[in-house]
């Protein structure tokens, strides 16, 4: 059996198609490697893909994509809703078939060290791969972004990168934070109002950073083009903080501003398990249902 492992980069591009095919291209019809998925925003300005490979030639297409994002994106010119220190923001692996976390891990690390000597990006190594307890959420590394990260790297002691230059940015790239984690879900909600300020305090409200649940990150965005605003947030552990916690948590906090939900988003890919557990809780089925005895594909599955 192949060991397969997810990879989820994303990168601070989402509105300029020509750019973007060239990045994508990346990971088209390389051996060992499948294209999943890749979504854009104009909003976020942020593309986020989605591919799956055995080890070694994974990490040759990641590496080639940095490459190309080097080459295309300038942060210097880059504006967008959504939070960003680098031209590749984040690439986090994702074990699965035949993987665990310390495969991942093993792959992150490999892929972060040729990251910083091949490109010169400083890379902070995240989550799973971690090398210190304040490094290990994404958003205290993000923190200050491109622009005030030349300042947040003078403070040595708590953020020299894992790999790559120290001290410095690189000047249109920024830094890339890698390392390994479980699934997560990104899971966006579109709100009855242009307020931003409405949706952040929403995003507020339910996030882990400020006292809402465990497995929740969140911000609000201004969907300027839809005239809407936007929850955007990453579940974490689907398992612990369901999708449909999170979207009843939201729809509760937005009722006291007189604002209801228009839609929800899911951005890449999720695990069949996240959404069966939301139609286990909005169908209010028994205790005795069996999602692989009970679920067709499933049971297909076990023919193949």
């Amino acid at each position: 059996m192949k060991q397969l492992i997810e990879c989820v980069p994303n990168y601070s591009e989402g509105r300029d198609a020509g750019k973007i095919e060239q990045i994508v291209d990346c990971f088209r019809g390389k051996a060992g490697v499948r294209l999943l998925d890749y979504q854009t925003d104009p909003n976020h300005n942020r593309l986020v893909v989605t591919v799956i490979g055995e080890p070694a030639p994974l990490k040759e297409t990641v590496l080639a994509s940095f490459g190309k994002a080097v080459e295309l994106i300038d942060l210097t010119k880059h504006e967008g809703q959504h939070p960003r220190m680098g031209a590749v923001d984040v690439v986090p692996f994702i074990p699965c078939r035949g993987t665990t976390v310390e495969d991942a891990d093993r792959l992150a690390k490999e892929v972060g060290e040729a990251v910083g000597s091949r490109y010169q990006i400083p890379v902070f190594l995240y989550e799973d791969s971690a090398t210190a307890p304040h490094r290990q959420n994404l958003a205290s590394i993000r923190k200050g972004q491109f622009e005030g990260m030349p300042e947040k790297l003078k403070d040595t002691a708590m953020w020299t990168p894992d790999y790559g230059p120290a001290g410095r940015v690189h000047p249109t790239a920024g830094v890339v934070a890698v390392g390994a984690r479980m699934p997560l879900v990104a899971f966006n909600i579109n709100l009855s109002t242009p307020n931003l300020e409405i949706a952040d305090k929403i995003a507020k409200r339910v996030r882990n950073l400020s006292g809402g649940y465990r497995f929740i990150k969140a911000i609000g965005v201004d969907l300027s083009d839809r005239k809407m605003a936007q929850v955007s947030m990453n579940l974490v552990n689907y398992q612990k903080t369901a999708v449909y916690r999170a979207f009843e948590a939201v729809k509760m906090e937005a009722r006291r501003y007189g604002v209801s939900v228009v839609e929800s988003e899911v951005v890449g890919l999720l695990p069949m398990e996240a959404l069966i557990d939301c139609a286990e809780y909005y169908l209010q089925i028994s205790d005795d249902f069996d999602p692989a005895k009970q679920i067709m594909e499933n049971r297909l599955l076990e023919e193949e």
